[in-house]
């Protein structure tokens, strides 16, 4: 799907970068094809606004913060969070001109990230409720750029089928090929679907699992948020222990999107260590992304279009293209496609 023609996408809340990166200073991002930039206020809150100034159109993420305004790096026009100009050094008696402003986007944190809608969003930033829940414990593990569509990647997220394959190194059963059913629940923000897998469970796992059965199981509750976020919602039934994870697909442009997760654990430091966490989920993303970057990222929605969709194991992603295709369809917008 090509995002960036799909005016609909620009109404939803994405996340972006940690707020801690604000720190650094104004950081540029693009999101859905939009050059914005994002710096923190003085009330720490994080702001978007078009990376372009409006003076000589230098990009405002070269320049810095001050007062919690963004200044331009070329003449020091600075802009407040409405987009408004507020000082022009080289006139500082005269009347700012009225035209003399920039586009502001929605922006706010959540989770740790800075989250940026470029239009009136059509619903809120979902709920994650593992966040502050007692007994939780929050851990960042990265935010990587991927030649790949969101689509492809939800896609792959609530694919059981390539366990065996793609993570036959790590935690998938090569020998059983079959992917373990799913029973679906529709829900308001997108689906959530339910499911017990068997997988590999070598030594280096041990922790992260919480078990030492060399086949142990995952039960899967994941849920998907229009348009590309979703949970994977995993406990380890022989130990009770959850390992979920949130991820948001943030479309950069039609080849390329921001992967950001982050996990959840119900266990302590000492139980698992965080570097452990990180290392061990990263080894399982790093795998995702080669075949996912192997793929066209152009992944078109036509529900029609492939036969492999009469399979029971493509059910999860039939069901992601439907919901995108009654989302544009319903603003209506038509897909577009790629010759």
């Amino acid at each position: 799907m090509l995002v960036t023609r799909q005016p609909v996408l620009r109404r939803f809340w994405y996340a972006t970068l940690p707020l801690t990166e604000l720190d650094k200073g104004p950081q540029a991002f693009t999101l859905l094809g939009e050059k914005i930039v994002l710096w923190k206020q003085a009330d720490g809150r994080p702001a978007a606004a078009q990376d372009r100034c409006c003076h000589r159109t230098a990009q405002l993420s070269k320049g810095f913060v001050e007062n919690g305004n963004i200044v331009c790096g070329y003449h020091g026009w600075q802009y407040d969070c409405s987009g408004a100009c507020v000082k022009i050094p080289q006139n500082p008696e005269g009347a700012i001109p009225p035209g003399a402003k920039i586009t502001p986007f929605h922006c706010q944190e959540k989770y740790g990230y800075v989250w940026v809608a470029l239009e009136a969003p059509l619903r809120d930033i979902p709920h994650f409720p593992e966040d502050g829940a007692p007994g939780y414990r929050r851990i960042f593990q990265f935010h990587q750029t991927w030649k790949t569509s969101p689509v492809r990647m939800m896609e792959n997220s609530f694919d059981n089928s390539h366990f065996s394959f793609v993570h036959k190194a790590n935690f998938g059963l090569q020998d059983q090929p079959q992917p373990a059913p799913y029973e679906f629940r529709e829900t308001d923000y997108g689906f959530e679907a339910e499911t017990l897998v068997p997988i590999r469970n070598p030594e280096a796992s041990h922790r992260v699992t919480g078990t030492t059965e060399p086949i142990t199981h995952r039960h899967l509750v994941n849920r998907y948020y229009l348009p590309f976020a979703r949970r994977f919602g995993c406990t380890y039934p022989a130990s009770g222990v959850d390992h979920i994870i949130y991820n948001c697909a943030t479309p950069i442009d039609d080849e390329n999107m921001v992967l950001v997760q982050w996990l959840y654990r119900n266990d302590s430091e000492e139980a698992c260590s965080t570097q452990e966490l990180i290392d061990w989920d990263a080894a399982i993303t790093v795998e995702d992304r080669d075949i996912l970057e192997a793929c066209d990222p152009d992944a078109c929605i036509d529900v029609r279009r492939r036969a492999e969709f009469h399979m029971a194991s493509d059910k999860p992603g039939l069901m992601i293209r439907q919901q995108l295709m009654k989302l544009l369809t319903d603003h209506g917008e038509a897909e577009v496609f790629r010759s």
